[in-house]
């Protein structure tokens, strides 16, 4: 999840020795697989997945309400494939919280009623105009199937809010004028980009990626080129679209993913963004593991204690003490920040 505001001192929620008293955002993998094959991920080659357990939700709650929780983010894989969904829903919002969802938008119509129901809010992938998309998502019909479950939902709650979000790649580069022309076909009511990530093991990569593989999808110094003219011509054309925020970067971020290109080409320094994700939040896996962002290493887990007891065992408190965000090399490969501010 890639979310830019402004700083808030890490003391304001977790102790001088690392510990957490609260936590004002959630992750929670509710499924592992995904009903997509995009070419920029390896979940969808899981062999048929878990779920995460109606029962071990339960087990959370306690300590959603103990770490005073403001928004819990439902991922995966792909959420919309859980078998009780709204289950799940209602037992998360009984700790008033707020109930955002990440999806592909594939099944977006057939769950609508759910989401409509139980959930605040969505999030949804877009990769480009309709080609690029599908093509990028490897489903044919991908871009319609979003696009007419946006439309569903809409008819059972009007004005429910759903953003779109596009990770940049070699295949789409070239078209982010195009993407923000798509993510209002499908009725979105903003767009925002993030780089693709080529250099870790999240998405399910059991090793960083080769070189050639990450030449693939990976932006090469021509087409960092491209990519920055076409950006420009974007801050250009859309100069409402971004003073209105449908466009959520402003061109200064926007052009910061040009940056992170040239610098994972080498041709700039490496620079981390400004994150305190590990301080604010927490990622659960459907296994009960705890990571302090999707990049870094598990840290604790929920197996044997209770969430806000495992996020502040000796592991991670020791985690949290020395992690220096600016120097640490997954946080300056890192596309997906979260500077949160209370």
């Amino acid at each position: 999840m890639s979310v830019e505001l402004q700083s808030v001192p890490q003391a304001e929620t977790a102790g001088s020795e690392g510990t957490i008293d609260s936590l004002p955002i959630l992750i929670l993998n509710v499924h592992e697989n995904c009903n997509c094959k995009c070419r920029m991920c390896d979940i969808w080659k899981r062999p048929a997945g878990s779920q995460l357990s109606i029962e071990r939700v339960r087990t959370y709650q306690d300590s959603i309400r103990t770490l005073a929780v403001r928004q819990i983010v439902l991922t995966g894989g792909e959420p919309l494939l859980h078998a009780h969904l709204r289950e799940l829903c209602t037992i998360l919002k009984e700790c008033d919280v707020h109930l955002t969802l990440l999806s592909t938008g594939l099944l977006l119509g057939k769950k609508a009623e759910t989401i409509a129901d139980c959930v605040d809010d969505v999030i949804v992938s877009l990769d480009g105009p309709r080609s690029i998309h599908n093509s990028i998502r490897r489903v044919p019909g991908a871009y319609d199937l979003l696009r007419d479950g946006i439309q569903r939902l809409r008819q059972i709650r009007p004005h429910f809010p759903i953003y779109a979000r596009s990770t940049i790649q070699q295949a789409n580069a070239g078209c982010l004028r195009e993407t923000v022309n798509a993510a209002k076909d499908i009725c979105s009511d903003s767009i925002s980009f993030l780089a693709v990530d080529t250099s870790s093991q999240a998405f399910n990569r059991d090793l960083i990626w080769p070189i050639p593989r990450q030449a693939e999808i990976g932006i090469a110094s021509y087409e960092a080129a491209l990519l920055e003219e076409e950006l420009e011509l974007l801050i250009a054309q859309n100069v409402e679209d971004f003073a209105s925020g449908y466009i959520v970067e402003n061109p200064e971020k926007l052009r910061r993913i040009v940056s992170y290109f040239r610098r994972i080409l080498g041709e700039l320094p490496l620079l981390a963004p400004m994150c305190n994700a590990p301080w604010v939040s927490a990622v659960v896996e459907v296994d009960g593991a705890i990571r302090p962002c999707f990049f870094h290493k598990k840290i604790g887990s929920t197996e044997l204690l209770p969430l806000h007891l495992a996020l502040n065992t000796s592991e991670a408190k020791a985690f949290r003490q020395v992690l220096d965000v600016k120097s640490n090399p997954t946080c300056q490969r890192c596309v997906c920040s979260l500077n949160y501010d209370s």
